[in-house]
């Protein structure tokens, strides 16, 4: 291992410490917290959706989650270690794929993901 990754690898731990990140992976519905600031003020705002991308490289993680909105399709991407998020995932979905691009053409009842049961 060299500096670089054991110094991402510290940060990562330092961070996860302070704001565990869940389990979760491409089909899953998720709601994201974020931090909002706006002059000296603070708020929380949540963005629910599907995970539909999820990218592992060290602490440049991110994923992508997709909801519609007003008939609207609007992705956000985030960063998977970031101080300024908190995830809590609302259900497991069962797909096939890693990437769920496919979903973006598609509406209504077409675009649904199936739960994943489990025991």
């Amino acid at each position: 291992m060299n500096i670089l990754e054991q110094v991402n690898k510290e940060y990562i731990d330092e961070l996860v410490k302070n704001n565990p990140v869940p389990n979760f992976r491409a089909g899953d519905t998720v709601q994201v917290a974020i931090k909002i600031k706006e002059g000296d003020k603070t708020r929380t705002q949540l963005f629910e959706g599907v995970v539909i991308a999820k990218k592992n490289r060290s602490i440049g993680s991110s994923f992508k989650v997709r909801k519609i909105s007003n008939g609207e399709g609007v992705e956000r991407l985030f960063h998977l270690y970031s101080p300024s998020i908190s995830i809590k995932v609302l259900k497991h979905g069962k797909v096939r794929r890693a990437k769920l691009y496919y979903l973006r053409k598609r509406t209504g009842k077409a675009a649904r993901i199936a739960e994943k049961v489990r025991q």
